[in-house]
């Protein structure tokens, strides 16, 4: 049997850890096949990581193991993880990291990972990604069946993602990631808004007089209304950096208006 292992962190690459990480699955699986979604998830930014998870998984051939570990929880009782859907397995902690790609997969079981002779023989309290989840992963693509690693339960942490508020003439949302590019991305989706597309979006003392479907619509430097390719509305600058232009941060406040 032969599995895909995905994996999305926030341990960048300076260091050796997803070098490590990589090194306890081929231990135990020497002919894993390893794909890195993202090494850059900002450090403890579960949304960013859920994020991420979400834009990727869902490309992923069935059978795919994806591990994600951004986890400033790491150590203490939050659990460990492996859900299993109709077409995947997610393997991480429970603090939220999957609930998003969740959204669009049929549950079949959540399991807590408990049982110790599918982890390292030592487990650090700090590097659960090497010697818990990497283990898991390695053993589950080798064809182990998902109720070994531990007991089922029926329920994972959600991540409390910010209600987006509507009225007649109005559409308040906030920005809840920044992408590579400086885009702003925003928890207003393309459902939430289909009857609005002619508003214009107001962020911070600046407002974008339409929405857009590419950055070539409007000029080089000027500021672009987009829906973005995961279908939440997004803010850009064409050839420019929103982020920066905008003094933007997470949080911040968007809003679609007459």
């Amino acid at each position: 049997m032969k599995r895909i292992i995905t994996l999305t962190t926030d341990f960048g690459t300076k260091d050796g850890y997803v070098g490590t990480v990589k090194g306890a699955i081929f231990s135990l699986n020497p002919r894993a096949e390893i794909v890195d979604i993202s090494h850059e998830i900002p450090p403890q930014n579960i949304v960013a990581g859920a994020f991420c998870l979400f834009n990727s998984c869902s490309f992923f051939p069935k059978g795919t193991i994806h591990l994600a570990v951004v986890d400033p929880g790491v150590g203490s009782r939050r659990k460990a993880l492996l859900v299993q859907t109709q077409k995947y397995f997610f393997v991480g902690p429970d603090n939220g990291i999957f609930s998003l790609a969740l959204r669009r997969e049929k549950l079949q079981k959540i399991i807590h990972l408990i049982n110790s002779k599918y982890f390292l023989y030592q487990i650090s309290p700090t590097f659960h990604g090497r010697d818990i989840f990497a283990p898991v992963a390695a053993y589950l693509s080798l064809g182990i069946d998902p109720d070994e690693f531990g007991p089922q339960i029926k329920e994972i942490q959600n991540l409390p993602l910010p209600a987006v508020k509507k009225t007649k003439t109005n559409i308040a949302g906030q920005i809840i990631h920044i992408d590579n590019f400086g885009n702003l991305v925003s928890n207003v989706t393309a459902e939430g808004f289909a009857e609005y597309k002619n508003m214009k979006v107001r962020i911070k003392k600046s407002v974008i007089p339409r929405l857009s479907r590419t950055f070539a619509e409007v000029r080089k430097g000027d500021l672009v209304a987009y829906m973005g390719s995961s279908n939440f509305l997004e803010i850009g600058i064409r050839e420019g950096n929103a982020h920066l232009g905008l003094k933007a941060k997470l949080g911040d406040r968007l809003e679609l208006i007459l």
